[in-house]
């Protein structure tokens, strides 16, 4: 679990406990999901590599540091990460944006493929994969491949809420990939359901039952 980074911020802590919250309706859901997701992007994003350029203020010259880069390509595992992606795009608004379409069989928990669309900038500038959910670890490891496969050098996966089970499999599957969440929860139900957890993370954002 060396790649696992479970971020320590008070106002993340605070938007987690209402989002985790039964009450919550959907539109106040989808703002809090896209406000984490800004915090864990701000996060994910910590290490970009840097140069230094040289700048004018209005009062002088000075040497600062910058992006040595284009930003990386923002990935959304589909759906609910479209919620969750929402603040990654706020707070990289010129981010090439790709989507991964994942459906996960109930009974099975395997996940299947119904779309991708990646753009051409991920094999140059790495990805940053959005998915709120890391719990039996299916869909993301085979979110990562997808993307991996469409020429990636570089992966980052953010969620919000992450079981020690996905954690593992996607550790064991992906090593190079580094994991930030807001929470290392306790453990998978029967259902393959995060506990504590916050539910089913796309009914939620969109206020869709099946």
């Amino acid at each position: 679990m060396t790649m696992l980074h479970v971020v320590d911020h008070a106002l993340l802590a605070h938007r987690l406990a209402e989002l985790r919250d039964a009450a919550t309706p959907s539109p106040r859901f989808r703002k809090l999901l896209a406000e984490i997701g800004a915090i864990l992007t701000l996060e994910a994003t910590r290490a970009l590599p840097s140069r230094i350029a040289r700048i004018t203020t209005p009062l002088t010259e000075m040497d600062h540091q910058v992006l040595a880069a284009p930003e990386p390509v923002l990935v959304a595992v589909l759906r609910a990460g479209l919620g969750l992606m929402e603040g990654g795009m706020q707070v990289l608004p010129e981010a090439p944006v790709g989507h991964v379409g994942l459906v996960r069989d109930e009974h099975t928990l395997k996940p299947s493929q119904y779309m991708l669309r990646m753009p051409p900038e991920v094999r140059s500038r790495g990805a940053i994969l959005f998915d709120p959910m890391l719990a039996t670890g299916g869909s993301a490891v085979a979110a990562v491949q997808r993307v991996k496969e469409a020429g990636a050098p570089s992966i980052r996966f953010v969620c919000v809420v992450a079981a020690p089970e996905g954690v593992a499999k996607l550790s064991a599957a992906h090593p190079d990939v580094p994991i930030y969440t807001a929470s290392l929860d306790e453990k998978l139900d029967h259902r393959g359901f995060i506990v504590p957890g916050l539910g089913d993370a796309g009914d939620r954002c969109f206020g869709t039952v099946e």
